[in-house]
């Protein structure tokens, strides 16, 4: 079916491999198809192995590892006869059972994986066959780059296809990329420009596809198509269809390949799991080094006794090797002794380390505290060995929306021409909507246990400096509201559409005077009100077409069949009964000329230098800057909702269009703003590929024809759309995106035919509302229009189509036309939305705060916004001294670092009413908190003032900084990391905040309404910001002292053991000789000792989990050095040591003047030293449990058995000695467990002496209450640590 092509690689043109070209099969060009083969195919390997390669290339991957290539080399040493230290077959054992157990591993791996790649290459798809003319049936593996494949509704894509023709008429495509990013909202792609509209014919496609090469960046795509005729479209990455991605709401698509198989873009992002290394196993070289260095001075001494030895010894009565000299025999004895002390180098520790970490991986991942039920998601541990940094963070930096807040906006305010219109219903409604569940809660600083444990503390409403609202301070799980959706709705969720998103109360002053545009003939009270809403309605119809028509949503019906295509619904109104509707209310339709898009006749009208309303009731709202002053705090009685006139349609043509239309939105502000304009009967309807099906006040649904979208982009903090009016027939921009830059584009309008002053009054009164807005916590957008000319608008559109056909440098060509479009707008007004706080935030950053870990939060939203937030969160009290870094220039900048470090190296006076220590950073320094905005941080972050940064940094309680793009936020984030030598935890939950999770040695991801970049790209992703309380104060204390300890007791059971042997060699004239039998050398630490410390690792917990989220100041008992240090380390060794020589010399003293041969000596050394060292893990542990009984019953019982099983058994081994009848004959004997229980008892009560007075002065520090708490403490948790099962 397929032609096979093959033999040498042709050569092709430079130019031709700079980019990749790409034509269909059906092209008629030799060199362009022979260019095809040279890709690469669909099939995808995923193994590393095939069955020839598996042991040699498994086998030098191995040797990569230095504890390998050391181990093989004893092995290969004990071979050589003057050096032999036992049975060379039994010095094989060790290395080749650790080979074969990791070759075992590695192929079990390597096998799932090419299981899963056999189902992923025989996936069927349908396929264009030029030789039969007709689409076919084909397995992925076999699709080529150049193929035309057709897909249908629910099919997953092949390969990343050019989209060249959809079923739908208005040629978009809606794709799933759940695969992909873990996003479950659609994504809407379109046909290829010139390609819409067209009947397609595979064999008539003759266009040439000129492409960037392969790459992993899933969000560009640069490149042209060029016809026969040299004419040249450009397309984008809403043309490509992404391997991996679902078809959705489309009945059929058709797309040619460009990139296949492992040059797609999912497969180059394909990196699998993450990996790092942590802190402990940095510090753990330093102390393998130390082992080394002991091994070798343990050698050299026995070296120089055996040289000394020899040149001494007269007459000897045993057999003695005469012709080696002295020095060279004790260099055999060097690698002799290497060969018998060789377990000294704690090697095998590594992976113990890795099996520790797996079992505590297992139980942070089923702690049902971290399960979130509403989201049916449970924390993910993705980085595999980094669980005891957790144990040792120090500053934790924050995203604040959807990391601390719950990013479901809700629209909560607006301000239009100046005029603030406050929704006061919408704000009664959202009180009612928490109320309920908030009572008997809002003034408890102690949550109730449970598996929803929720509290609202009255202290963080009562700042003294801040009017923070209600709605800001706290959030509860919806889960009573999902309860309510439909079954459809279920099936078919809409991203960011919860209830409380939807439901939006509209403001009864502004649904009055929009009434005027349906109900121009309405009685009123003063002739001014009808003057008035003429002049503001040009305002206040485009405020909401802006709204609903400047986002990229994607509109849906729940009751429609994915397979069915949704068809335009016939307008209510016709466009010409619209026009005369303006008419009849005075306002002519405009031709040209218009600034304000709508109709600029209107503002002829409208000279008089107000846009007050002259009635009584309205005098709050107006523009007048001595009337219109917003007091956010004020509690007025809105004027009831009866007495204004009502947007109003016949019931048949209401309702059911609203209920049934879904908003898939990529943000939720995007969201929140179209269902704010939908309550005011502004609605998107649809959406097509060059239009948008808008419903209007009046009720009529006409078409606006959509010219070009210019997305949101952290550079621009800002998006556009460019229509054609629907009225006025005229190119008109509409513009929403950030205060900060936006208020600063609309200072000079182009074309502005209101009154300087009256427009001069409009932007000031915005910013008083913006910026009230901000104090209350609300996040603010700014919402801008521009009417071009058709000749600006001609001369914009050829800049706008080279950048768009561009390969290289398309994305700054994209910016520069952008910015040039940009300008000179005319403002709208502005948008409040409500973003509420995550449950128990506040808790958490206090707990972490009392643990003297700094948090610091880095956003991207206003200055006012964020400090509204950190009051409610606690990260801020009313006692702290706010220092607020605002400058324009790097000297000033210089200057106001070097003030506030002697503000506050001079003690600033602190305020009566502080609140107490105790629960605040420990530092003196807890008051004062560094707010910085992006441009001052921008300077701040330079090396000439990095420094004077940091050294603020260090002497604030927490920094905040706002306007911060997420390269300044990775910035931040490695000066900290690096200049200040501690560790980092980064969390977000968005795509801003991938490069400074990435950067931080701990990346934590919050899988919230922004999609899945941010936990892609984590080592640790949870659902709420809460959870990292218990992950940091239990699991990470856990962890940090689990495996510290681990790693201590593995180095000290290690040089225990070895020192038997070294001991040994003072009474064998340092010859090498042991007193165990072979296999009990190598299989005590291999076997009998292996398995307690792995339980010890996993299941130690040293303090209860209840007291640890109690009293977060435990947390910073375990940081470093604390816990791990020099001193522990050789105090460790210096036990271990005399623990060696008690269990050496005990019975050597017993059995001194017998005629006890070497191996019956050893039998109660080797018993005596098992159960010391098991013993001693006993006296270490902080929790014992039935599992711990089994394994040291198992450990021992093994020991016996096969020691037994050795001397009844083995004729011969270990020669010249005979182990057969030695522990039979031993342990017949009561000297023998006389000996073993003396040694014991002598070795480990020095150890537990010092334990029971360590933990005697620990309690006699801690007040009774510390640790005799209640099971539900102050945290809400429940001590038993739940498990999912």
């Amino acid at each position: 079916m397929f032609e096979l092509r093959c033999g040498r690689r042709r050569h092709f043109p430079d130019e031709l491999q700079k980019r990749r070209t790409v034509v269909s099969w059906c092209f008629h060009n030799d060199e362009l198809r022979d260019l095809l083969t040279s890709y690469q195919s669909n099939t995808i390997r995923t193994t590393k192995y095939t069955l020839l390669s598996f042991i040699p290339k498994n086998l030098f991957e191995q040797l990569h590892r230095v504890a390998n290539v050391y181990f093989i080399f004893l092995a290969v040493l004990n071979f050589v006869p003057v050096v032999e230290a036992f049975e060379p077959e039994i010095g094989v054992v060790p290395i080749l059972l650790v080979l074969l157990v990791t070759a075992a591993k590695d192929f079990w791996e390597d096998f799932r994986r090419g299981r899963s790649d056999y189902v992923v290459n025989r996936r069927m798809c349908t396929v264009y066959c030029s030789k039969q003319r007709e689409y076919v049936d084909c397995c992925w593996k076999d699709v080529r780059v150049g193929d035309f494949v057709r897909l249908s509704c629910n099919d997953i894509i092949p390969a990343d296809m050019l989209l060249l023709h959809s079923s739908d008429p208005r040629g978009v495509c809606y794709i799933e990329t759940a695969n992909l990013d873990g996003e479950t909202n659609l994504k809407q792609r379109q046909v290829v420009s010139k390609m819409e509209g067209v009947d397609f014919v595979p064999e008539d496609f003759h266009w040439r596809i000129e492409c960037e090469n392969p790459n992993n960046n899933l969000c560009r795509f640069r490149g042209y198509m060029e016809s026969p005729s040299g004419a040249r479209v450009g397309v984008h990455n809403s043309n490509l269809l992404l391997r991996s991605c679902t078809v959705r709401n489309s009945a059929s698509v058709v797309g040619i390949v460009v990139y296949a198989g492992h040059e797609t873009k999912a497969m180059m992002n394909n990196s699998g799991p993450r990996y790092k290394r942590s802190l402990l196993e940095r510090r753990l070289n330093t102390d393998v080094l130390w082992c080394v260095l002991l091994l070798v001075v343990m050698c050299l001494s026995a070296a120089i006794g055996h040289g000394l030895w020899l040149k001494q010894l007269k007459d000897p009565v045993f057999q003695v090797d005469g012709e080696t000299s002295p020095l060279l025999a004790a260099f055999y004895v060097f690698w002799t002794m290497i060969i018998v002390l060789q377990v000294l180098i704690p090697i095998s520790l590594y992976v113990s380390i890795e099996i520790v970490k797996l079992g505590q991986i297992y139980f942070i991942h089923n702690d049902l505290d971290l399960y979130n039920e509403h989201m049916d998601s449970r924390i993910q541990c993705r980085a595999l060995n980094i669980t005891e940094d957790l144990g040792q963070v120090q500053y934790v930096f924050s995203d604040k929306t959807g990391t601390l807040t719950e990013n479901k906006m809700v629209f909560r305010r607006c301000s239009i021409s100046g005029v603030e219109y406050p929704h006061y219903d919408n704000g009664r409604r959202l009180e009612l909507y928490t109320g309920e569940k908030e009572e008997g809660q809002r003034c408890s600083l102690t949550p109730r246990s449970g598996s929803r444990r929720k509290s609202l503390s009255c202290r963080s409403i009562s700042c003294n400096r801040s009017s923070v609202s209600l709605d800001t301070l706290t959030a509860q799980s919806e889960e009573e509201e999902e309860e309510q959706l439909s079954y459809a709705s279920q099936h078919q969720p809409s991203a960011f559409s919860s209830h409380m998103a939807k439901e939006v109360v509209p403001d009864v002053e502004l649904v009055s005077k929009l009434s005027w545009l349906c109900y121009p003939d309405s009685t009123v009270d003063h002739s001014g009100a009808k003057a008035s809403s003429s002049l503001e309605l040009a305002f206040i119809t485009d405020f909401f077409l802006a709204l609903a028509i400047c986002n990229s949503v994607v509109v849906s019906s729940p009751n429609q069949s994915l397979n069915v295509l949704p068809q335009p619904q016939t307008p209510v109104r016709s466009l010409e009964d619209i026009k005369q509707m303006f008419q009849r209310l005075n306002l002519p339709v405009p031709l040209k000329g218009s600034p304000l898009s709508l109709t600029s006749k209107l503002f002829t009208q409208g000279k008089t230098g107000s846009l007050s309303v002259p009635a009584a009731g309205d005098a709050a709202h107006s523009p007048n800057p001595n009337n219109c002053s917003l007091n956010v705090d004020e509690e007025t009685n809105p004027p009831a909702e009866e007495d204004f006139p009502h947007l109003m349609f016949d019931e048949a043509e209401a309702g059911d269009g609203e209920a049934t239309v879904l908003f898939e939105a990529e943000s939720p502000d995007e969201a929140a703003l179209v269902y704010a304009a939908q309550a005011y009967h502004v609605t998107l309807r649809g959406r097509y590929a060059d239009s948008l099906l808008v419903e209007l006040p009046t009720g009529g649904a006409v078409p606006v024809p959509l010219l070009h979208v210019l997305p949101f982009d952290s550079n621009r903090k800002r998006m556009s759309v460019v229509v054609r009016h629907p009225l006025s027939g005229q190119v008109v921009v509409y513009t929403k995106g950030a205060d900060s830059v936006l208020m600063e584009l609309t200072r000079s309008p182009t074309a502005l035919q209101l009154a300087p002053d009256v427009y001069s009054q409009i932007r000031s009164q915005t910013q008083k509302h913006l910026n009230s807005y901000a104090r209350k916590g609300l996040r603010t957008l700014c919402i801008a229009t521009k009417t071009m000319e058709e000749e600006e608008y001609e001369v914009w559109l050829k800049t706008q189509l080279l950048a768009e056909s561009s390969i290289e440098n398309r994305e700054e060509l994209l910016l520069r036309a952008a910015l040039a479009l940009e300008t000179n707008l005319t403002l709208l007004g502005a948008t409040g939305i409500l973003d509420r706080l995550q449950e128990e935030v506040s808790e958490t950053i206090e707990a972490l705060q009392r643990a003297d870990v700094k948090v610091w939060i880095l956003t991207g939203d206003k200055q006012e916004t964020a400090i509204n937030i950190a009051f409610a969160c606690k990260l801020l009290c009313p006692s702290d001294q706010l220092l607020t870094a605002n400058c324009e220039d790097k000297e000033s900048c210089a200057v106001l670092l070097q003030d506030f470090l002697c503000l506050i190296t001079n003690g600033p006076e602190v305020s009566d009413t502080e609140v107490p220590r105790a629960h605040s950073a420990p530092t003196g320094t807890a008051g004062s908190v560094l707010v910085i905005d992006g441009l001052t941080l921008e300077w701040a972050l330079q090396p000439e003032l990095q420094k004077d940064f940091l050294e603020l940094s260090k002497q604030c309680k927490a920094v905040i900084c706002c306007r911060s793009t997420p390269l300044q936020k990775s910035q931040v984030v490695r000066l900290v990391r690096d200049k200040l030598n501690v560790m980092t935890l980064a969390v977000g939950d968005g795509a801003n905040d991938v490069s400074m999770i990435q950067v931080a040695d701990v990346g934590v991801g919050i899988s919230g309404q922004e999609g899945m970049q941010a936990v892609m790209s984590s080592d640790f992703a949870i659902s709420r910001f809460k959870h990292l309380r218990k992950l940091l104060l239990v699991h990470g204390h856990w962890c940090y002292t689990r495996l510290t300890n681990m790693t201590l007791y593995f180095i000290y059971k290690n040089v225990m053991y070895v020192n038997l042997l070294f001991w040994f060699q003072f009474f064998c004239g340092f010859s090498g000789s042991v007193m165990s039998n072979a296999w009990v050398l190598i299989l005590f630490n291999l076997i009998f000792t292996s398995v307690p410390p792995l339980i010890y690792g996993v299941l130690d917990q040293d303090t209860p989990p209840h007291i640890l989220m109690a009293y977060p100041e435990l947390y910073r008992s375990v940081r470093a050095p604390k816990a791990y240090d020099p001193l522990m380390f050789w105090l460790n060794i210096l036990d271990a040591f005399y623990q060696s020589l008690v269990c050496f010399f005990i019975p050597y003293f017993a059995y001194r003047d017998s005629d006890i041969a070497e191996l019956s000596f050893g039998s109660p050394i080797n018993a005596s030293a098992l159960l010391i060292i098991l013993l001693h893990q006993v006296v270490e542990s902080h929790t014992l449990t039935w599992i711990h009984g089994l394994v040291f019953v198992l450990s021992a019982g093994s020991y016996l058995a096969f020691v037994l099983l050795i001397s009844v058994l083995c004729v011969t081994g270990s020669p010249p000695t005979n182990p057969l009848g030695v522990e039979t004959l031993q342990m017949s004997q009561p000297s023998f467990y006389l000996v073993c229980t003396l040694t014991t008892v002598a070795a480990l009560l020095p150890r537990l002496l010092f334990r029971v007075l360590k933990n005697s002065g620990l309690k006699s520090r801690s007040p009774d209450s510390h640790w005799s708490c209640e099971r539900d403490g102050p945290s809400g948790e429940d001590s038993s640590g739940p498990v999912l099962s």
